[in-house]
């Protein structure tokens, strides 16, 4: 006969499981991302349920501290365009970790598919494309920026990324895109916390003030501004992250400017 105890450990048996399964999700919802950068445009970011998450993964330019053969792990490689220091190294990082490679349909056929990347990692993502993998949700926006491939063949759409992580984080990562007023939209839809602008040497700083200025339009998430797409040490005349940083003080805006070191890990949160 089944006693008043016994279903009291019965239930509490129940709420233990419970627990258990529902931990690595809780836990997941409030730890941080973590970030690197690794030069030009290539961070690789941990998400809190452990999945690695590369973009453009230029390991062979002169400040890059790692090689291929220094990437152990990674389940998705995003890749903003066709040019080279777009693609990087990432066909070979995906045959060797097996990670899922998301870019538009006409650079995975012209550029990853002739270089024996199986086809099931390759992953279409278009602008106004969305991928869900495992808690991450990517989605895909237009870059005014152009594609064409080493091999002299159109790589598709530019795209910047909408990251969204399982603690709610939402990352932009611009690619190397002009300033655009879809940005307005996109900040009004998506409310980026983190947007990663380019600021290679070509570029105005104050394009890239007005780039934060459209990112915030209803958007009081957005807090933090990462430069990428600038050598370690910026060419003579070549804007600098301290040159954005003077910029965004003077606009006025309530973000910081993150210039993160080379290889150091930063923790990112809601």
């Amino acid at each position: 006969m089944r006693t008043p105890r016994d279903a009291r450990r019965g239930i509490a048996a129940v709420i233990i499981g419970a627990l258990a399964l529902l931990g690595p999700r809780a836990e997941a919802q409030t730890a941080p991302v973590t970030m690197e950068w690794l030069s030009w445009s290539h961070f690789r970011f941990t998400s809190p349920g452990g999945k690695v998450i590369l973009t453009n993964p230029f390991v062979t330019n002169p400040d890059s501290p790692i090689k291929v053969a220094d990437i152990v792990k990674a389940d998705v490689i995003l890749v903003a365009d066709g040019h080279g220091d777009e693609l990087g190294s990432a066909d070979e990082i995906a045959i060797k970790t097996g990670a899922k490679v998301l870019a538009p349909g006409e650079l995975l056929r012209t550029y990853f598919e002739p270089r024996k990347v199986p086809e099931a990692q390759l992953l279409r993502l278009n602008p106004g494309d969305r991928q869900r993998l495992d808690g991450i949700t990517v989605r895909g926006v237009n870059s005014v920026h152009g594609s064409g491939t080493p091999d002299k063949m159109y790589g598709g759409p530019a795209l910047g990324f909408m990251i969204q992580f399982e603690n709610g984080l939402m990352v932009y990562f611009a690619g190397s895109t002009a300033v655009t007023l879809d940005m307005q939209l996109w900040a009004a839809r998506y409310k980026p916390d983190v947007a990663i602008l380019p600021l290679s040497d070509r570029r105005e700083v104050e394009d890239v003030v007005e780039m934060v200025r459209l990112l915030r339009t209803e958007n009081p998430n957005l807090k933090t501004i990462i430069p990428h797409h600038h050598r370690l040490k910026p060419a003579p005349g070549a804007p600098t992250p301290a040159d954005l940083e003077s910029a965004l003080k003077a606009a006025g805006f309530p973000v910081r400017l993150l210039n993160p070191e080379l290889s150091r890990s930063y923790e990112l949160r809601k």
